[in-house]
């Protein structure tokens, strides 16, 4: 299973700079979840998750392996938009997007 990954940004970023963005966002994606073979299971399993539960389901509502499934995709996903963009950013500036 591979994945895609696009920066969903404004006019005012450069080709250069989203491609850029892009490169870090996947390396420290990739390196947060151990693999970059493991980005489209975790991210389908993840949504699959959100799609029962919501995004912020209760612990205790979740098996252990789906909590354990949670916390490593929202750690991943953290660690990776830090990468791309700095721990200073605004969520509503831009997003990535991921297609499998």
């Amino acid at each position: 299973m591979t994945y895609h990954l696009r920066l969903e940004a404004g006019d005012d970023i450069s080709d250069q700079q989203r491609r850029d963005a892009e490169k870090r966002f996947r390396h420290a994606l990739e390196e947060s979840l151990g693999d970059a073979a493991l980005v489209a299971p975790m991210y389908a399993a993840y949504l699959r998750i959100v799609g029962v539960y919501g995004d912020d389901p209760a612990s205790d509502a979740l098996s252990d392996a789906e909590r354990e499934i949670l916390t490593q995709w929202q750690t991943a996903e953290s660690a990776a938009i830090t990468a791309a963009f700095g721990p200073n950013r605004y969520m509503d500036e831009a997003r990535f997007e991921i297609l499998i």
